[in-house]
This record gives structure tokens, C-alpha cells and sequence, in this order.
């Protein structure tokens, strides 16, 4: 009989042990998981697919799009992304995988300063790092506040807006938080030219 209670006993520890491990392993932990994800990550969870001001899919917040125009130029009316060694095609995401001391790296960089301070209006020393340099994966949606600084005077005038709201635009898409604390702050190109389609409506 004590043999049986004695079973008993055990069988009931480990029920309430099956019990409680499976409120704080397959509960609790992996609503805190989540809850993290959404915090610090939700395009992670919810998908970064983005509208346009019709409401329909227009692009990924993750993917940089290519501002060009019919022409394959780079459309004055729209914030520019970093250069890509891809096209920005995202079947083909890629650097260029040229050395830092690699004439042909050397002359794209120059040419590509001597082509954005042009456009910009500006002389080629205030040109940014992040305009003239490829992200290694060619699709990097963010560019520095600098760069984007940089362009407001254009997209401003292209689109009718003035520099105060196109400002405003690109401080409302800079990232903070512990985004911008664990790399520097950023201005996603994606979200802010969708930002500047709904403003120039």
C-alpha cells in the first residue's frame, strides 16, 4: 500500500511538472518571443510588403526600388537609393565584390560623385560615402540622414512640396530607437518616396 501511495505521489510531481513546463515552454516563452519580435522586428512577423496612396501593393520595405524614369535615369521627382551593384533587381542580390583598391571600384566611385553632385547642386566633398558605394547586398532600402538631407531641395521642387514638408517627411522615416542605437541613424528610401507620393496627391 505505502509502495502504491508512494507512486502515486510521484506521478502526481510530475503531472504538476508537465503542467508548469508546459505553461512556460510552450506558453509563456513563446508569447515573450513574440511580443520581442514585434518590438524590435515587425516587418520580421507581419511581412514589409508596403501600399501606395491607391491602397494597392507598391514595394517592400526592405528592397531599395530603382527612382528611374522611362528613360532609365534617375527620376529627379523621387528620393534615390544607394547604387546598386545589381540594378536593384532582387532576383540577383549581389555586391560587386571589387576590392577597396580596385581601379575599376575607384573610377565607379568617381564618376558616381561627380554624377550626384550634379544633380544635387553641391560641390563633390558633400557627397556622403552611402551615394556613391554599393550596399553588399545591392538592395539596402536605407541611406544615411545625410544623404537624404541631401536630396530635399530636388524632391521638393519636383514634386511642388515645400523644403520645410519634404523635411519633415525625412525626419518622420529617420529610424531611433534601438534601431538607430545599435547601427547609426537611417532614412528608409522606400517608405519615405511612398511618404512623398501621398504629400505631392
Amino acid at each position: 500500500m505505502n509502495m502504491l501511495l508512494g507512486y502515486l505521489r510521484q506521478a502526481g510531481t510530475a503531472l504538476r511538472f508537465l503542467l508548469l513546463a508546459t505553461l512556460v515552454l510552450g506558453l509563456a516563452y513563446p508569447l515573450a518571443v513574440f511580443g520581442v519580435g514585434q518590438a524590435v522586428a515587425p516587418f520580421q512577423s507581419n511581412g514589409s510588403i508596403m501600399k501606395d496612396p491607391s491602397g494597392n501593393p507598391a514595394a517592400s520595405a526592405h528592397i531599395a526600388q530603382a527612382s528611374v524614369d522611362d528613360a532609365g535615369t534617375q527620376d529627379p521627382a523621387w528620393f534615390h537609393a544607394r547604387p546598386s551593384a545589381v540594378g536593384w533587381d532582387p532576383a540577383s542580390s549581389s555586391a560587386s565584390n571589387l576590392g577597396p583598391n580596385d581601379a575599376k571600384l575607384l573610377d565607379t566611385v568617381t564618376a558616381n560623385r561627380a554624377a550626384v553632385a550634379e544633380l544635387e547642386g553641391v560641390s563633390e566633398s558633400a557627397v556622403p560615402a552611402d551615394a556613391v558605394t554599393a550596399s553588399g547586398s545591392g538592395l539596402d532600402p536605407d541611406i544615411s540622414v545625410e544623404y537624404a538631407t541631401l536630396q530635399i531641395p530636388r524632391v521638393a521642387k519636383a514634386q511642388g512640396l515645400t523644403l520645410e514638408a519634404v523635411q519633415g517627411l525625412v525626419d518622420k522615416h529617420t529610424s531611433d530607437g534601438l534601431e538607430a542605437f545599435l547601427s547609426q541613424p537611417s532614412v528608409n528610401v522606400t517608405e519615405l518616396n511612398l511618404a512623398v507620393a501621398e504629400a505631392a496627391r
